[in-house]
Order: C-alpha cells, then structure tokens, then sequence
C-alpha cells in the first residue's frame, strides 16, 4: 500500500495512545512534568504560531537549547508543519555558529533564555534570521519574542498538512573538526525508518514501559533518533537541561524511576565514578546504550557489577543520522568464556537493519571480513547521507553511493565491526600503525586512570610515536607516570605500542559533543621533546 512515511504519524500516535504518559524536564528550578496529551496540545499551537510568524513548507527553523520539553515540543511542531528542524550545536565556537545559521538560511530561532547572552555574540551577523523567540520561563527581553505568550495566544486546533516522505524534516551539521561544519539534511522517510530501525530488539530495545534519560544532547544527531522513537512507542521521556553532573542525573534516575540512558561515555563514564563512590543503587535502570567514541571495557564491567546494569555499545555518525551499528551477543555466542562474550560487546557491532557496512582497502578494493584486514569504513542505506546540504565538495565523501566514514576497521566473519581509528587519529610509526582507540582503552583499564588520550606525535627516528595524555582518578596523581603505565600495558599491548611518554593532565580537552578532541592536544604537544626510551 502506498502510504507516506512521515514524522505526523508518530505525533498522532503520541496523541492518541500514550496521551497519560509522563514527560520530565529539569530545570533551575526542579522538574516540570506533562503529559504526552498536553504535549500534543502545545505541538499544535507551536505549530499554529509558526505558521502566524510566516513560517512555510521547506522553511528552516533552528533551535539553539538544552534538552527540555520546549525542544522536544519542536522536534514534531516544525517538521510535521512541512517547515525544517534545524538543531543548531550551542557549542561551535561563535564564527562557526554564524556561518552556520547563514548557510542553513534559518528564518526563525528558538532560543533558551540561558543561553541567549551566547546567541546574542552573533546576532548582529545573521542574514536571514527573521524572528528569534525565547523559551524560558520568565517574560523575553524587549526585541525578542516569548515562547509561552505565543503558545498561549496561538489557536488550541492546528491543521496538519499531508505530507510527501521525500520532503526535508531536519537538519543537523557536523562539528566541523577541519574547514566549516557540514550540513546532512534528513527526509521524513529516512528519519520513520530510522524510528524503526533503533527500537528493534536486537537494537536499541526500546519499550513502552521504559522511562528513558536523554543524555545525548539534542541538538547532536537529532538526539540519536530517541526522541523520535519515545514518541512513536510512548516511553517516559526524562529532560536533564543542561543539568549533566553526575550526581545531578543520579538524582534524575532516581526520582524519574528511569530504565533506559543514552549518552557518550565521558558522561556516562562520570555517572559510574559517582554511584560508586557514593555507594549509590539506582534500582530501576536497566540498560545504557554508549555511543560517539569507544566503551572502555571497565565501564562495561564497572556497571554490570556494581548496578547489574546492561551497557551496550552502538556507532553512529550525524551522516547515518546517526545509526550506524550495535554490539549484541548471538545465539551461538551463549555458551562462550565470558571473557570472549566481553571482547564482542567492545566492538562497534552489527550494521542496523537496512544500513549496508564494507570496508574499502587503499588500492580500492573491498577488504575481506577477516576480522584482521583495516580500511575505510563505508556505508550506504536509507538514513545514511547522500550529499552534503548545499555543499560542492560533497562527492569528495561518497564512492559509487557509498559514503566514506573516514573511519578505519574491520568486520569479522559474522559482521562485527571493530574501529580501528580515525584515519587522521592512527600513528604511523616505523611504518607500522598504531591504534590509538586501542591503546587508550588499554590505559583506562588501569585501575588507577580516569581518562585517556593517545596522539601521534612527531619523532626523529620513527616519524610518529604514540604521546598518552592521562587523567588520573580523584586522589591518585601520584602513582601516574610513565614507567608505571608502560609496565601496566607490557603484555597487554605489543611492545612497540608502548608510549614513549606519559603527561598527566588535569582534563582531556572534549569537542562539543564530549568526544576527546584531540587536535586540541596535537596542537598543544606539536613541539614535545622525546625523552629517551631504554
């Protein structure tokens, strides 16, 4: 049957079925709770007051807020409307926050009124912006529109249009780590299946009955399709704000009896450290899905001993909007040493359904899943990139339809990816090359080392060596350094992987989404003398 696949049919479902479930977003001043009716209600008048502002169909309206109900509000309001949901990364640094407002063309922006004195830093330089509104609890500042007046005089019924599954419903750049961020604009169609794709079983595993913590921010990804798939299975739905300490989104689980997180694992990685020094249960979760950079095996054993707590590994990219893969153990698996059971759930995993994975060798030619073979990660499927929004160097990034990931892996012989790295993160030594993923789950394995990050460093006689920048845990400083880094790591990695030189730091400097950012520290140790390695 033809039937169009658009983002209309989740927010009617929201509305009809799951109108008594409970939505939580915390603020200044506590949690605001609502239900998915009244929800529903205030989407329609969002909806409505758009459309009185001038709004149109293929209109970009940006969002630049933390994770709230107002932002989710907009999640369905713009692109069920027919106009684009642009989540606007409230980290990029101000010349890349004007760039992008210009080149996504946005003609209205909603704001959170904490981070409107941001907002405000280039305001004066966007071209096309027309209306900015603020979402907050308190009257806007003259000049700016008030999100809870507009709702309030906007009529209570809007008429939803019918929609085709090809037209645009959001957009997302990328964090833009060489030359300006890069536009993926997703349609309805990719964005439902997508949906569909996530809350599988042997995915995401979302459920009806799960209250799931958004720790993922929603202005990265579109939030890794959650708030989608909350809507459209009715789950509880939990909004930290930009409340993401970890004793602020302990108490969250806590009082919001949540079941299912989502988040990368710098924060997650915070969350562990905190229960577990405060000796902290938290009764009802049951699972966390990490994703953005590699799990550290010690997160995964950390939470299943101390929490009895499922962690699972998933990869995605903004390009695959952004599911990519994720790691779940087979029938046949069952049985197996829980040692080797450990070794599969630390790989990036199984494509999702529908999302085709290879890996393309330098000469060209596809690498045999071997589990041993490294190349370029590719990928083509019915939510993955097929060029870049408005963007002429676009076919630099795809091969025959297949995008290039710029990540280096391998697949095993049941279809297992393993990252090896970044192509620009890898350390050529010697002529060899060095994993620095690998080398720094091995660090953070030491019982004694809260973070780390490996970086290729020039060398005089082995072009690059592999420099380790670890923070140590609360208190144990001083028993960081290289010589007990290097003898942790002798017999866990070759011997030529050993770092030649251990700098402990107080923080690893993060990108805006909480990924190590690294060339900030291949920046700051371009210059680093090499001391001498017996």
């Amino acid at each position: 049957m033809q039937w169009p696949l658009v983002l209309t049919h989740f927010l009617d479902r929201a509305r009809r079925l799951h109108h008594r479930r409970l939505i939580a977003s915390r603020h200044a001043g506590g949690v605001f709770r609502y239900s998915y009716g009244d929800w529903a209600g205030r989407v329609d008048r969002l909806a409505a007051a758009l459309t009185g502002l001038g709004v149109r169909r293929g209109d970009r309206v940006a969002t630049f807020g933390w994770n709230s109900h107002r932002h989710f509000e907009a999640y369905f309001a713009v692109p069920c409307m027919g106009a684009v949901l642009h989540t606007m990364n409230v980290r990029l640094f101000p010349e890349q926050l004007a760039w992008v407002f210009n080149h996504a063309g946005d003609r209205v922006v909603l704001v959170d009124a904490s981070l409107l004195p941001l907002f405000e830093k280039v305001r004066a330089q966007l071209t096309t912006v027309e209306h900015v509104i603020v979402m907050g609890d308190g009257e806007a500042p003259p000049g700016h529109l008030d999100y809870e007046a507009l709702l309030a005089a906007a009529p209570a019924r809007f008429d939803w249009p019918q929609l085709d599954e090809e037209e645009a419903a959001a957009l997302c750049y990328t964090s833009g780590t060489t030359g300006h961020p890069k536009g993926v604009l997703y349609s309805h169609r990719s964005l439902v299946l997508h949906t569909l794709g996530i809350a599988l079983t042997d995915a995401f595993q979302l459920r009806e009955q799960d209250v799931l913590l958004a720790i993922v921010p929603m202005f990265h990804a579109n939030a890794w399709g959650l708030p989608f798939a909350a809507a459209m299975l009715g789950c509880g739905v939990v909004l930290p704000g930009p409340h993401l300490q970890p004793k602020e989104l302990a108490d969250l689980i806590e009082s919001e009896a949540v079941t299912f997180v989502g988040g990368v694992p710098t924060i997650v990685a915070g969350l562990y450290q905190h229960v577990k020094q405060e000796a902290r249960k938290l009764p009802t979760l049951r699972q966390i899905i990490v994703g953005g950079s590699a799990l550290p095996q010690v997160l995964l054993e950390g939470f299943e001993r101390e929490l009895g707590v499922e962690v699972v590994h998933a990869w995605g990219m903004t390009e695959l909007a952004p599911a990519g893969s994720v790691s779940r153990l087979r029938a046949e698996m069952s049985e197996w040493p829980q040692e080797a059971k450990t070794r599969v759930r630390l790989l990036q995993g199984t494509p999702f359904p529908l999302v085709e994975l290879r890996v393309v060798q330098e000469d060209g030619k596809e690498a045999p899943w071997d589990g041993v073979t490294p190349g370029e990660l590719q990928a083509r499927g019915p939510w993955v990139v097929r060029q870049y929004y408005n963007d002429p160097d676009s076919s630099l990034r795809f091969d025959g339809g297949w995008f290039r990931t710029g990540d280096v892996a391998t697949i095993d012989e049941l279809g297992y990816v393993k990252l090896v790295d970044r192509t620009k993160d890898m350390v050529k030594s010697g002529g060899e090359w060095i994993s620095s993923v690998d080398l720094e789950n091995a660090i953070m394995s030491h019982p004694q080392v809260a973070e780390a990050a490996v970086v290729a460093i020039a060398h005089p006689k082995w072009t690059e060596r592999p420099l380790a920048c670890v923070v140590p845990r609360q208190g144990k400083a001083s028993e960081i350094s290289r010589e007990s880094i290097r003898a942790y790591l002798k017999g866990r990695v070759a011997d030529w992987w050993l770092p030649d030189d251990v700098v402990v730091l107080d923080s690893v400097p993060k990108t805006s989404v909480g990924k190590f950012d690294k060339k900030v520290l291949r920046e700051q140790f371009k210059d680093y003398t090499w001391p001498e390695v017996v």
